[in-house]
């Protein structure tokens, strides 16, 4: 059906069939903690030949702003670019880095945009939006441009099963370590196998660091540990 019609009960097949595949991408998390939020990703590689650091699943906006995705990683890309383009205007215009609720709204706003003209297709991804201001934020942008905050959640294939562990296992007062474990034990859930430091994409952002995101050796560490 074409984009711009609803079906006789209320749906729109083009913005379902784009959250389809989200559903099929890789699992992606997101964990706020005491201090901060973890962003953890499974780089799906497209067989043994490919390069893992050549994939990436979670992106820096700015200093204190940080983006993972699950979906088509082309569509990706793109609004990755703009937010950047937004944040880097936000220091220019008004010599103050961008609330992070403003840009997820706006990134939104534009996702939301190609959901209802012709000529267009929605945007096959979904973000998780991470950052601290004088909040901690985390938010999911799906392919419709809706836009929900969350204390843990998860996008892709593996999201049941790890919103079951976090409906479990979640509290607002773990520190940063508990949170990584938390999120590569979701990982290792939806994989159902052992984690490489090679397929998983790790990064922070607190209030004291910003966005930092974590190495392959670092990333070790806590698989081993």
């Amino acid at each position: 059906m074409a984009i711009t019609m609803f079906s006789p009960d209320g749906r729109i097949f083009q913005v379902e069939y784009a959250r389809e595949s989200v559903k099929r991408g890789a699992t992606v998390i997101g964990i706020k903690y005491k201090e901060g939020i973890i962003l953890a990703a499974d780089k799906k590689t497209a067989g043994r030949l490919a390069v893992p650091g050549s994939i990436e699943k979670i992106f820096q906006i700015d200093d204190h702003i940080g983006v993972a995705a699950s979906g088509m990683m082309a569509d990706t890309r793109v609004l990755v670019e703009r937010m950047r383009v937004e944040a880097q205007t936000s220091r220019r215009l008004y010599n103050e880095p961008v609330d992070v609720r403003t840009l997820a709204k706006g990134i939104c706003d534009f996702m939301q945009l190609y959901t209802q003209y012709g000529g267009a297709r929605p945007f096959g991804t979904s973000l998780l939006i991470a950052g601290m201001d004088s909040v901690t934020g985390l938010y999911e942008a799906d392919p419709s441009g809706a836009l929900i905050g969350y204390k843990a959640t998860a996008i892709g294939e593996g999201r049941r099963t790890a919103m079951e562990l976090f409906e479990k296992k979640y509290s607002g007062e773990m520190g940063r370590d508990e949170a990584v474990k938390l999120a590569l034990k979701a990982l290792r859930d939806v994989k159902e196998g052992e984690l490489t430091e090679e397929t998983i994409d790790l990064a922070i952002i607190d209030l004291k660091d910003g966005y930092t995101k974590f190495s392959t050796e670092d990333v070790k560490e806590y698989i081993i540990g």
